[in-house]
């Protein structure tokens, strides 16, 4: 049976880097990129959550808008919140792929005030996650929160912690409609609604 609440889903995983290739591109004035694992399909994740891959595949597939307007931006921590804080922003997706069941991405590391701060904790060697946060709904099985149709990708984050205690709860309805509204422009609604009508081809 599907949870009655719509909530913010956090999916977490190691993101694994090179302390000295930051360091490295920082003194040849070069933007940092790193490469990694960004989500995993059909995987139980440390906050007790399974992405089905077709969900997944779409998601990633309608993520391709924001990377392309440069507009997938993510933050340093998870806030309560489903909407991107521009002042809290540290990172700019370029790339996200599926290759099998993994989400594969490139990301840019950002001059912002949040962007300096996590590039001072990576040139540092501080091992960090990345977090994806979408809102959705779960549904229990045997095999454990299953991540239900109605899931829509936000971004990734960087973290410290594998799961955030307390994630913020939406209620269905008006209040769960108006945080997708604050972050989806209408064009991003349409080019959801088309990418589902060449699915059905």
């Amino acid at each position: 049976m599907a949870t009655a609440l719509r909530d913010i889903l956090l999916s977490w995983d190691t993101f694994d880097y090179d302390p000295k290739l930051i360091k490295e591109a920082k003194e040849a004035g070069l933007a940092i990129v790193l490469k990694g694992v960004l989500q995993r399909a059909d995987t139980l994740n440390q906050n007790g959550r399974l992405y089905p891959m077709p969900i997944l595949q779409r998601e990633i597939r309608n993520y391709q808008k924001l990377i392309n307007e440069g507009r997938a931006l993510g933050e340093l921590d998870h806030p309560d919140s489903s909407v991107i804080e521009l002042k809290n922003v540290s990172h700019i997706v370029r790339e996200a792929y599926m290759d099998g069941g993994i989400v594969y991405g490139s990301v840019e590391l950002l001059n912002t005030p949040a962007g300096k701060i996590l590039q001072s904790l990576l040139e540092s060697g501080v091992k960090l996650g990345i977090s994806s946060r979408g809102v959705g709904s779960t549904k229990k099985t045997n095999e454990g929160f299953v991540v239900q149709d109605d899931f829509q990708l936000i971004c990734w984050d960087f973290v410290s912690e594998p799961s955030t205690p307390g994630a913020f709860m939406l209620k269905e309805g008006k209040i769960a409609q108006s945080t997708i509204d604050e972050y989806f422009s209408q064009g991003d609604k349409i080019d959801r609604i088309l990418n589902d009508m060449l699915e059905w081809e």
